[in-house]
């Protein structure tokens, strides 16, 4: 077949503004929709965005039941619940208020519940599940983002714990994203500073692993469109929306984090979340996002301080983030000039840098960002040691989908010597 000569740009239709949510009762009026299934999680029940959101339903008269059992950091076991609760009822569309967690668990609700498999695993990705095709298009899907991180609001994945494996793993297919996202800086401001320093810290990773990934046409070409990966390898307009993404991260994460009431700072970053969705959910991820799903699946006893839960829990971007630097010093000989351009637009001042050394340049950038946020130092600030390295690496090997995007590819050795790296960050 030889190797791909196209590329495709799917995202989902966006919506940007203060108050947006209060549309969303008319957005659904128009589709002609009469009863839908709101998607969140216990802790966002009560506070405005839920509000807002029901207040709209309520005021076009859409009939809506509430499904708050979203997991933070999803399972297949709360996957499970939703899909069961939405498989339930005769809902002709979802609402999903909240995190990625929220959003991925409406997409899956979505999915399972309109085409049931034969087996849970049927859709997720291989070599853990089947990745059958999606058979034809779903529900409409209304996002609301309340942080601004994960940009699933863009996104036709939807990730959760493998737990038999320890491991996280998803589903991947264009019909599963969004119908719109409602992109609402209001909603944001519910974020504690920790869970807006994790969320724009995924961010940064999503553009920079999008940047410098595989250009797509290193992959070989599908047999029919239907097969197109989504993930695609980085493509010249996913490259637009990584680098403004980087822009916007390192004008406004750090006030966005250190004051909760800079609207402005708020709203940048939940367009910047939005632009690394565009970019990561055509071109995909690599290395950091591939190695921080043992990160997250092992976890032992780590919780963080400011996220209400009543389990271990590493927070996405936390599990990304503490793999970065260690992840771009290794690939950027494969493309010194996209990792030092990638630097520059975090901001790092490159008029004085050896090419060679932009690895280092922007690993480093990377770092100053996780001290200034108290990120934890390395993975040894989470609880793991050496003896934990072994596991981390078969936990890492059959995340295909990511990995194969890295443009310096990693064997399990250099995998070791990757989270080896990555136990203390400075």
């Amino acid at each position: 077949m030889g190797n791909e000569t196209a590329f495709e740009m799917a995202t989902s239709n966006l919506r940007f503004g203060f108050g947006v949510t209060r549309e969303v009762g008319m957005d659904l009026a128009d589709m002609r929709m009469r009863r839908v299934l709101v998607v969140t999680d216990s802790n966002l029940r009560s506070l405005p965005p839920v509000e807002r959101t029901l207040t709209s339903l309520e005021d076009q008269g859409i009939g809506y039941t509430l499904f708050d059992r979203v997991r933070v950091e999803p399972t297949g076991e709360s996957f499970r619940d939703a899909i069961d609760f939405a498989a339930r009822g005769e809902f002709e569309a979802f609402v999903a208020v909240g995190g990625g967690s929220t959003i991925d668990t409406a997409k899956a609700a979505n999915l399972y519940s309109t085409y049931p498999p034969s087996e849970f695993l049927d859709y997720v990705n291989p070599p853990i599940g089947k990745g059958l095709p999606i058979p034809g298009p779903l529900k409409p899907l209304i996002a609301i983002p309340t942080t601004a991180g994960t940009g699933s609001e863009t996104t036709g994945v939807a990730i959760f714990d493998y737990t038999e494996m320890h491991a996280k793993t998803g589903i991947a297919s264009r019909r599963l994203k969004p119908t719109i996202g409602l992109l609402d800086p209001e909603n944001t401001r519910t974020m504690p500073p920790q869970v807006a320093a994790a969320s724009g810290l995924d961010v940064l990773s999503h553009a920079i692993e999008s940047y410098t990934a595989i250009p797509h046409t290193c992959r070989p070409r599908p047999e029919r469109p239907l097969f197109r990966p989504a993930y695609q390898g980085s493509i010249p307009i996913s490259d637009i929306g990584a680098l403004e993404a980087l822009r916007l991260v390192a004008q406004y994460l750090v006030r966005a984090v250190e004051d909760p009431s800079d609207d402005e700072a708020r709203a940048r970053m939940i367009l910047a979340a939005s632009y690394a969705g565009v970019g990561f959910g055509n071109a995909g991820v690599h290395l950091p996002h591939g190695m921080s799903y043992p990160v997250s699946g092992m976890v032992r006893d780590y919780k963080p301080a400011q996220y209400r839960v009543d389990h271990p829990l590493v927070p996405h971007g936390f599990s990304v983030i503490l793999n970065a630097p260690a992840v771009f010093r290794f690939t950027a000989p494969a493309n010194l000039e996209r990792h030092l351009r990638a630097a520059q637009s975090l901001g790092a001042d490159v008029s004085r840098v050896h090419l060679e050394d932009a690895g280092k340049l922007l690993a480093d950038t990377i770092t100053g960002f996780m001290q200034r946020l108290k990120v934890p130092n390395g993975l040894r600030g989470l609880g793991y040691t050496a003896a934990d390295i072994p596991a981390l690496v078969e936990g890492t090997l059959p995340q295909h989908r990511v990995t194969k995007l890295s443009p310096r590819p990693a064997d399990p050795e250099e995998l070791a010597a990757l989270f080896e790296d990555a136990m203390v960050a400075w």
